[in-house]
């Protein structure tokens, strides 16, 4: 989770103190948001919350996928699957 007290930083601290933040994001999981003249300009993140937050995103796009198949259901926008392996049978001559 972002600090917007300790995770905003200017670009110039960051160049400065390159290991220092690297050793700070790694510990915490926090990102930190770099600013180039007051505004806020990139976020830089340690590999392994970057890889999380993937994996959250991956989750979250597949739950959104399901209830959009179940408001499909419940719309009756459906088919017995017996009809549907059948179109693909003769479409593919299997």
């Amino acid at each position: 989770m972002l600090d917007l007290v300790k995770d905003i930083h200017p670009l110039t601290d960051f160049k400065r103190k390159t290991p220092e933040f690297v050793r700070r994001m790694k510990k915490t999981g926090h990102p930190v948001v770099l600013t180039v003249n007051g505004k806020a300009a990139v976020v830089v993140q340690d590999v392994e919350a970057y890889q999380h937050m993937l994996e959250v995103l991956d989750r979250a796009e597949a739950i959104k996928g399901i209830h959009r198949g179940l408001e499909e259901v419940k719309r009756g926008k459906t088919r017995p699957i017996e009809d549907a392996l059948e179109d693909l049978r003769r479409k593919y001559e299997v």
